[in-house]
Formats: structure tokens, sequence, C-alpha cells
């Protein structure tokens, strides 16, 4: 059996895509992450999350030997993971963290996935504000109706 330990041993950098309430017990599970770029995925929505933190990547901080965490992919649906365009242009998406190395590699992961632009919104002290803007996309889509097919671009003039 292979284990996530084994798995993280052998990576660079490690996507955390899994239930916010299990983030202690996941990042406690990865082994010695020395060295590697973690990005978190996760939200606390609803107030669904571990206990005793207000979001997922200090959980994650506090709970792995990286200190290259940063947040992305954790503001929109899957279905813009698989496909971020929307008649022929794409999405953009956020990242944040304290982390430069971390950020440019969530940044050159975002655009080698589609994703026009990936824009760094600041440090540690933003995560909660993306968990917040997951919340806002979860908002639209399901509560108020405007379904999954609905993504963000940052325009400019």
């Amino acid at each position: 059996m292979f284990l996530v330990a084994e798995a993280v041993a052998k990576s660079e950098v490690i996507l955390l895509a899994t239930p916010a309430p299990a983030a202690v017990e996941v990042a406690q599970s990865l082994g010695d992450t020395s060295g590697k770029v973690i990005i978190d995925a996760m939200n606390i929505v609803m107030e669904r999350g571990s206990k005793g933190y207000s979001n997922t990547a200090d959980a994650v901080l506090t709970n792995t030997q990286s200190e290259d965490v940063v947040k992305c992919f954790n503001n929109t649906g899957y279905n813009n993971m698989v496909n971020p365009e929307y008649k022929s242009v794409a999405g953009d998406m956020f990242t944040c963290g304290n982390s430069a190395r971390g950020k440019k590699v969530a940044v050159q992961l975002a655009k080698d996935t589609g994703f026009a632009e990936c824009y760094d919104i600041g440090g540690n002290d933003k995560f909660e504000l993306t968990e917040q803007f997951a919340w806002f996309w979860i908002n639209l889509a399901m509560v108020q109706g405007q379904g999954r097919e609905i993504g963000f671009k940052l325009l400019k003039r």
C-alpha cells in the first residue's frame, strides 16, 4: 500500500483539496514536508473547519514543517479547474501567502491549468479573505441559483 508520506517524500509540490474539518489530520499525515511547497485549496465554509483555526492554511502551517504554504484554487468550483474558459475568455485565479516561492509555483500551475492570470492578493493575512471569496462564489452559484458555470475575471481599464 502506497502511503501519503511516501508520495510527499517524492514530491516538490503538494496540493491539499480535502474537506476543511480534516485539515489538521491531513497535514499531520503528510510526513516530513521540509522544503516542500504546499498549496491549500481548502475552505472553511459555514464554520466547518478544524477546531481552533479560522482558516485551513493556518492549520496546515501549524501542523507541517513547510514554510512555503499558500492558498490557491480555493475560490471557484471544480468545473472551472477542468475548464476555466468561457466563450474563449479564460477566467482568473488568485493566490496569497508569505511564501514567494510558493506563490510562484501556484501562479505557474494556475496558468498551466488554463487560467488567464493568477493574481497575488497578499500574504498570510489574506488566507481568510480568500476563503470568504470562495464563500462568495458558493453563494452566487448555489444559494443565489446562478449555477456552477460561473467564474471570475479581473477587468482593467
